[in-house]
């Protein structure tokens, strides 16, 4: 039986694509999955994208395909991505979100698997709050939500700035954006993947 994992992100400059790329790689490790990323649309006009520096970036991962809110039942689990805007996630996804109510009101995502990651431009910059809150969404759609728990050792370190929560990896970015992700912060990305992907496995063979 194939387990399909989708990896569906938004990102402005290409940290949390990065982050995704990661997190599908982890998933790919996983025997008899299919892993297939997507990202939602974007809202900003192209005019501010090109000022603000973001056309640029974001022609990188232009190849990923949009995805459908409707996509989402064909997944057996789903890993979102996403920055954060002020404690939270991004109005991109958050717009995305806002169009699955049918799917809320036929319980169409329960019981699938959901899990989050986020990125953020300071240390203390809310990456727990944005992926916490994000859990709310995956709740009222009844979906089994999934971390990181600390077997993965990535989480302990003390010896250097790093991003990496329990209920999700994540990146430090830095106010310009030029910090990319750590190879510590990619490491937990993948053991999410594969995490998902191993308990969705479970949760289909039961």
């Amino acid at each position: 039986m194939t387990i399909k994992i989708q990896v569906v992100f938004y990102s402005m400059y290409g940290h949390i694509f990065q982050m995704a790329e990661a997190v599908a790689a982890g998933a790919r490790k996983v025997g008899d999955t299919e892993v297939s990323l997507y990202q939602v649309p974007e809202l900003v006009p192209e005019d501010v994208l090109e000022k603000s520096g973001a056309k640029q970036a974001r022609a990188a991962f232009s190849h990923i395909p949009l995805i459908r809110p409707e996509q989402l039942v064909e997944a057996d689990a789903i890993v979102f991505g996403t920055p954060t805007r002020f404690g939270n996630m991004c109005s991109q996804m958050r717009n995305f979100l806002d169009q699955t109510g049918g799917m809320w009101l036929n319980g169409a995502l329960a019981g699938k698997v959901g899990s989050v990651f986020a990125s953020t431009a300071s240390q203390h910059g809310g990456q727990e709050t944005t992926i916490t809150s994000f859990h709310t969404t995956l709740l009222h759609h009844g979906m089994v939500v999934v971390g990181v728990p600390y077997i993965e050792h990535g989480l302990l370190k003390m010896t250097e700035i790093t991003g990496g929560t329990p209920y999700g990896a994540s990146t430090i970015t830095s106010v310009d954006g030029s910090r990319r992700p750590s190879e510590t912060e990619l490491a937990i990305a993948r053991f999410q993947g594969k995490h998902v992907a191993e308990i969705a496995a479970k949760l289909a063979s039961t």
